[in-house]
């Protein structure tokens, strides 16, 4: 059975981003908007599915979430730009 994991960004109204990875994105969006846990997202209120990628390796989404989170914000932004230039909440879908 073919395993899927993710890399994700999430971004507040204000415009606060922040970087994840997850193997099930519909569970670990749950978990964030409904705030189960204290952290950045619960505190900064990042609940929008802005940009997300899927990988079968758990090392190479691993890798590419810390990659991503060394980026200055202004790249972060290209790349979202890139596939959803309206940073509408992809989610929605779910």
């Amino acid at each position: 059975m073919q395993r899927h994991f993710y890399v994700y960004m999430l971004s507040s109204v204000s415009g606060v981003l922040y970087v994840g990875v997850t193997n099930d994105l519909a569970r670990r969006l749950q978990e964030h908007r409904s705030g189960i846990a204290d952290g950045f997202t619960k505190r900064y209120h990042c609940h929008r599915l802005v940009w997300f990628e899927m990988t079968g390796d758990v090392n190479a989404a691993i890798a590419r979430e810390k990659q991503i989170k060394g980026w200055r914000r202004s790249k972060k932004e290209h790349l979202i730009r890139e596939t959803n230039p309206a940073w509408a909440d992809l989610a929605q879908d779910f």
